[in-house]
């Protein structure tokens, strides 16, 4: 079989394509810009089309053509406009089509699928589930938005059991989609309102996907959630049965003291994998060990200790960009390094994203306890901006209602130099965002 993969790049999209290189197919794809994802994917033997605005551009198109016509199913990113060339030529060529989310949920529906869904600790809760699953011997496929060092830097494990655990993204409703036996519902807060417009819309859509469940199906929810109890009383009366964890549970004290990680949140997050290691009678001893060995996934709270100018710095890459995840990430930080300076950079993700949630970002970076926060310039998703978007909001913007002292505005491309005279040694560095600011912190790691 031949699959041709349109944003091939994207996190979501390259760890199916993953699982079907894993699987024997032959796999082709395109995206805009080159990654380190395309770049491990090329490595295992996909045939990648990098098709930005460049010389040789028709030459590119004629392999992208040829790609598309060898292909028995074109599956593209849920990013991708409907009027996209590759889409128009697939069409041509009367080759089936599927986004990302419907070619996911065919597998959910062949599968003893768990779906971990939420506004925030969907990949660290995919991942800490994975894992236990690995460990206890069930041999699970499992697909999780970052690349973990479990999975040999990879963000999908493909295994040969019943069992698929999937990060289930609620952007575009991809998650209607899905057929899971089991759901866990970690937390929910106003996110993606670019597509859902209110958080009515957003909750209406959880809920619609919760109904997926089958009259055995389980779904786990986090006790401490106001907007997930709310939920609740409007699911009650489902045949499904609902389970819930809770920071109260006193398995919270001993996860303090045994997780890597940093932070209440990522105690929450354990408890639901706890909780759904108990449904499948997974032995606690086998959980527990699981869940101390956990090194953290690429991206969240990666921590590295390098050289600048020849002084010892901590960094830290993080993917943060809701207001929630920074500031409970950077005060996670805090207690972590308490008595050290901690300086973050952060990039806010999409102007959309930044305008609708304004108001949630200027309260939180109030409240974050870093001693210098630098906003640089708001990363633009191609494609997913309205238009006239960027008159109306910028990081100059976020900055000014901030309105405080440590809080300041830098351009992207002064940020090196700034942080090579800023730093006298000892201190945290915090790269933040889910855009191109990574690259700062790729050549901070690989530079000094």
């Amino acid at each position: 079989m031949k699959i041709h993969f349109v944003g091939i790049g994207g996190i979501g999209v390259s760890a199916l394509a993953r699982y079907y290189l894993k699987n024997g197919a032959r796999v082709s794809g395109s995206d805009l810009v080159e990654s380190e994802i395309t770049e491990d994917l090329k490595k295992l033997g996909a045939k990648i089309i990098i098709n930005s605005k460049v010389k040789n551009q028709k030459s590119k198109l004629n392999k992208i053509q040829k790609f598309i016509k060898e292909a028995n199913l074109v599956i593209y990113s849920p990013a991708i406009p409907k009027n996209h060339p590759e889409l128009k030529l697939a069409k041509k060529f009367k080759i089936k089509t599927l986004s990302y989310p419907q070619a996911l949920g065919e597998l959910t529906k062949k599968h003893f699928t768990i779906a971990v869904c939420g506004t925030h600790g969907k990949s660290t809760t995919t991942a800490l589930i994975g894992l236990i699953l690995t460990k206890a011997g069930f041999d699970p496929t499992v697909m999780v938005g970052t690349k973990l060092k479990e999975f040999k830097n990879s963000n999908c494990r493909v295994g040969k059991s019943k069992y698929l655990v999937i990060e289930a993204d609620e952007h575009f409703a991809s998650f209607l989609n899905y057929w899971p036996k089991i759901i866990v519902l970690t937390t929910l807060e106003p996110d993606h309102l670019d597509y859902y417009k209110t958080f009515k819309n957003y909750l209406k859509a959880f809920k619609e996907f919760i109904f997926h469940l089958p009259k055995d199906g389980i779904l786990i929810a986090n006790g401490d959630d106001k907007n997930i109890s709310k939920l609740k009383t409007q699911i009650s009366k489902s045949s499904f049965r609902i389970l819930t964890y809770s920071l109260k549970n006193p398995k919270a004290k001993k996860l303090r003291k045994i997780l890597k990680m940093p932070g209440e949140f990522n105690v929450s997050n354990a408890l639901a994998s706890l909780k759904l290691a108990k449904i499948l009678k997974i032995p606690e001893k086998i959980a527990l060990s699981a869940l101390s060995k956990y090194r953290g996934a690429w991206r969240r709270f990666e921590i590295k200790k390098i050289k600048i100018n020849k002084r010892n710095v901590i960094l830290v890459s993080d993917y943060g960009h809701h207001p929630t995840e920074v500031e409970k990430t950077l005060n996670a930080a805090r207690e972590k390094f308490k008595n050290k300076k901690i300086i973050c950079v952060f990039q806010p993700h999409q102007y959309q994203r930044t305008y609708y949630l304004l108001e949630n970002f200027v309260k939180a970076l109030r409240k974050v306890k870093v001693d210098k926060l630098i906003i640089t310039d708001i990363y633009d998703v191609p494609g997913r901006e309205e238009k006239g978007i960027k008159k109306l909001i910028s990081a100059k913007i976020l900055v000014e209602k901030v309105k405080r002292k440590n809080v300041f505005y830098l351009k992207k491309e002064r940020l090196l130099d700034y942080i090579k005279k800023e730093i006298k040694g000892g201190e945290v560095l915090i790269i933040m965002g889910a855009g191109d600011i990574y690259n700062l912190w790729k050549k901070l790691s690989l530079a000094f």
